[in-house]
């Protein structure tokens, strides 16, 4: 790759970081190329269908799968995560610095397979087993709010020690700290943060692009305006608009907008409904404004100062993809020191610098300025409270709820 460097390096308890951050290496490959490809570039809220049929009647772990904790005598770890999703060495790709840290540290050796490319697929993959109370391979898996709530829903997840996590309670957000799925946090961690909102071509409107009714309804963008395909990550946004909250989600305001996309459909306004690659629309210019996620304005902006992000008048959704231990996992409290390993400022700093998502650790803020001063600032990676004061997290919607929103949504996406 051209015009890729080292940064660094940094040290950790002796171990040496080299941070190679994404930004350095959207620079080399071109960011906009790699996005318009359709590439994800990182985890992120995906396409969610409805929950698979019985799984109201599921009973979960009823029969239990052999959960006692061999972390004192096997020194072992497998993780399975989302491709793209750690740091790595730009010298061998199969290097991941923090990573191998936390192994030199602990002794523990972590068997890291990017086995999650969206979160109903996975689900798909390992229930299963879980519904079975028989245990699956992984010991510590990353999936979104939604699927962290339905997990927990068929008690399917181990509740996690927090005496074994004391980095991760001095060190995560307070926006971070309750969400309504798991107010205690009791069952997850944040791995990444990030928001929904809209992402815009400053160009094309030079006045911009601030609120959630003016992307459904202003006639200037007719044609050139994308949602987000999936339910779940565009319709509780959307509500917003017509009088409700994301924590206090009304059935009235879900209606509302339903029917205002229906409506922005039938006129013309939304020339079509996406996964990740909005982003190409973005970069051909079919498009010039978008219900989007922050990390992508980030990597797109590199390329293209006229891509930016906004939180809308309404708000933005806040969301996370999260660390889970699942029930039958015989290295929990293996899974439990990597967590807290991964809030060191040092450590999520150099995490931070790689998927440019949300850091959940305010503190690596000021570690970022040993790795890239660049990011320091980027209020999309390190927001204010003042930036997050208007961002919410979407409460659990029911199983009816999400049958009845997804069943209307599909019709009317023509999905």
């Amino acid at each position: 790759m051209n015009d890729i460097r080292i940064t660094g390096p940094t040290r950790r308890n002796g171990h040496v970081l080299y941070g190679v951050t994404r930004r350095q290496v959207l620079r080399g490959v071109g960011a906009l190329g790699a996005l318009a490809a359709g590439g994800s570039l990182a985890a992120c809220g995906t396409d969610p269908v409805a929950e698979p049929d019985g799984e109201s009647t599921a009973t979960g772990a009823t029969d239990a799968p052999d959960t006692v904790d061999r972390s004192d005598e096997e020194k072992v770890l497998t993780f399975d995560n989302w491709p793209l999703y750690i740091d790595v060495d730009e010298d061998d790709p199969n290097s991941r610095p923090t990573l191998e840290a936390f192994q030199e540290e602990t002794g523990i050796q972590v068997d890291y397979v990017e086995a999650i490319n969206d979160n109903d697929e996975y689900f798909a993959k390992i229930s299963p087993q879980l519904g079975s109370g028989q245990p699956i391979a992984a010991d510590l898996f990353v999936v979104t709010d939604f699927m962290v709530a339905r997990l927990i829903r068929l008690g399917w997840l181990q509740e996690l020690n927090h005496d074994n996590l004391p980095t991760v309670f001095a060190e995560l957000d307070p926006a971070l700290r309750s969400p309504g799925f798991d107010p205690d946090r009791s069952f997850s961690v944040p791995w990444q943060s990030g928001l929904t909102g809209i992402v815009y071509n400053q160009a094309a409107v030079p006045g911009g692009v601030t609120s959630l009714q003016q992307l459904l309804t202003d006639e200037s963008l007719r044609g050139r305006v994308t949602l987000l395909s999936g339910m779940r990550e565009s319709l509780p946004l959307l509500a917003t608009a017509f009088g409700s909250t994301l924590e206090e989600l009304t059935e009235e305001s879900v209606e509302a907008a339903l029917a205002a996309v229906e409506e922005a459909v039938a006129a013309g306004q939304i020339r079509r409904f996406t996964g990740n690659d909005y982003t190409a629309d973005l970069a051909s210019g079919d498009a010039v404004a978008c219900l989007g996620w922050s990390g992508d304005a980030i990597q797109l902006q590199w390329e293209d100062e006229n891509i930016q992000f906004a939180i809308p008048e309404e708000g933005a959704e806040l969301w996370s993809d999260n660390m889970v231990v699942p029930v039958g996992a015989t290295h929990k409290t293996n899974a439990e020191r990597l967590m807290d390993f991964y809030y060191d400022p040092l450590i999520a700093a150099e995490l931070a610098a790689w998927v440019n998502y949300i850091c959940p650790v305010p503190a690596a803020k000021e570690a970022m300025n040993e790795i890239d001063p660049e990011l320091v600032e980027e209020p999309l990676i390190f927001p204010s409270p003042e930036d997050l004061a208007n961002a919410g997290i979407t409460r659990d919607i029911t199983d009816d709820e999400e049958q009845r929103w997804t069943e209307r949504w599909t019709t009317i996406i023509g999905a």
